[in-house]
């Protein structure tokens, strides 16, 4: 074994919450490392969140030219060069990348480029990707593993080479026909936007209904929209077999409860869920324990099992969003400091960045009926805001929970024009503990789309008093 370097700090992953905690702890003067196998940065920049909203921003631009006569313009037929497409975003991408490596420079921390195991308690040893190896000790070790896709075991899937969201995002080709396998909020983004760009397009879905966490009614409106874009999908449908090979030709064989068939394409994208990476890590050498998922065992306060070693982001069963990973980097960093901060009763928000967005924060109405709370609804077409009018884009709708008895927003879903910016509002309001009656009587500007919150409040119907027993 080579010799061991010691460390004030050892992170493992330079994802989101890795990354932060490196140039925080390296700026505060703690000698730091961080092993990156592959991505600086992590995925976030690299092949997921901001690579994906490039992408479908391009798309956008794509399905306004396709309305150009709407608004008034004369530009003939769009073709879609997904080489251009790619050119833009991967100049997107090297710009990120040469900023994180600035930011590690300019902090100090040393950036490890290599896989690391785990050989003995906050002990890894680094098989480096220029060649040899290193041992690394940290008196403090951060965990920030990520998560990857998983391929159901399906008989042929695995063997037709399907695409997760990180080749599709590098097609520097068009999909003829491309089938995409879930119905979840990358395979939405996915599928809609290779639409517009010009391919076939049809999603299986093996649940009842699209984003399955959600109510009926948004559920609903994201159908009617892939169908309006002519999506074709299937909900409620097994796949049996796969048989060919993406990039080629692919029969995707189903049964549903119209009995079975066969649905051909050229290339098929998988979008079913994730997996931690924490196999094959050595974790039982450092005494860090995982749960029955693979998922590394963490308290409120983010630590493992194992003294002074802490798991970040999705690794430890946070969900699995970037501004949850930056949250993890909060806690840890404010309690390492003195604080007392915790994941519990933690206000996240999500949006699925579909055209137009559906987002959310706090609860639907399948998780208030669930729990037992009662509540009101105010709820109105996203048509009656007029911003929407200006923009044309009047497709979808808002609708607030309220308590029953009390004037707490319990939760906000918005499927429309600007609603990951809308929910923010209304997110910043319950975090400040205001009633629905403050948004309702604010005064926002004419016209935003903020300004529906005022036509969608007017007529709450009034709060019921509680009984004395």
């Amino acid at each position: 074994m080579a010799e061991i370097e010691h460390y004030e700090v050892l992170i493992i992953g330079s994802g989101e919450a890795g990354k932060y905690t490196a140039w925080t702890m390296a700026k505060a003067g703690h000698r730091t490392a961080v092993v990156e196998r592959k991505l600086i940065g992590g995925s976030c920049p690299n092949i997921a969140c901001l690579p994906s909203k490039n992408i479908i921003r391009s798309a956008k631009v794509a399905s306004f030219a396709k309305r150009a006569e709407e608004f008034g313009l004369e530009i003939g037929s769009p073709v879609t060069n997904m080489a251009g497409v790619q050119r833009r975003k991967r100049k997107m991408v090297a710009d990120l990348i040469q900023a994180h490596l600035d930011r590690y420079k300019a902090s100090g921390a040393e950036l490890v480029m290599g896989t690391a195991r785990f050989v003995g308690p906050r002990m890894v040893e680094v098989s480096l990707n220029a060649g040899g190896s290193r041992v690394i000790a940290g008196d403090r070790v951060f965990l920030n593993l990520g998560t990857r896709a998983v391929i159901p075991d399906v008989p042929g899937l695995a063997e037709s080479e399907p695409m997760t969201h990180v080749e599709a995002l590098d097609l520097d080709r068009l999909p003829d026909h491309l089938v995409v396998v879930g119905g979840g909020y990358v395979g939405l983004e996915l599928s809609q936007a290779m639409r517009r760009f010009g391919s076939r397009v049809t999603v299986i879905e093996r649940g009842r209904q699209l984003v399955s966490k959600e109510d009926s009614d948004a559920a609903g409106a994201l159908l009617e929209l892939f169908r309006d874009e002519e999506i074709d999908v299937s909900l409620a449908t097994e796949i049996r077999k796969v048989e060919g090979r993406s990039g080629q030709q692919i029969r995707v064989h189903v049964a549903d409860a119209k009995g079975e068939r066969v649905v051909e394409g050229t290339d098929i994208l998988v979008a079913t869920g994730r997996t931690p990476n924490t196999h094959g890590m050595g974790l039982d050498q450092a005494g860090v324990e995982l749960d029955e998922r693979g998922y590394i065992k963490v308290n409120q306060r983010l630590e493992t099992t194992a003294p002074n070693v802490w798991a970040l982001g999705e690794c430890a069963g946070s969900p699995q969003f970037t501004h949850v990973a930056f949250d993890d980097f909060r806690i840890v960093r404010d309690n390492l400091n003195g604080g007392n901060r915790t994941t519990k009763d933690r206000l996240i928000p999500f949006c699925i960045f579909t055209d137009p967005e559906l987002a959310r924060v706090g609860l639907n109405e399948t998780e208030a009926k669930g729990r037992g709370i009662e509540y009101r609804v105010a709820a109105m077409p996203m048509a009656a805001v007029l911003r929407a009018k200006t923009l044309s884009e009047t497709r979808g709708f808002l609708k607030m929970l309220i308590d029953t008895h009390s004037d707490r927003i319990l939760g906000f879903t918005v499927f429309g024009v600007e609603a990951s910016e809308l929910m923010a509002t209304v997110q910043t309001a319950m975090l400040g503990e205001l009633p629905y009656t403050a948004l309702r009587d604010a005064i926002f500007t004419h016209p935003t789309v903020a300004e529906g919150l005022t036509v969608l409040l007017a007529s709450v119907p009034a709060k019921e008093t509680r009984r004395a027993a």
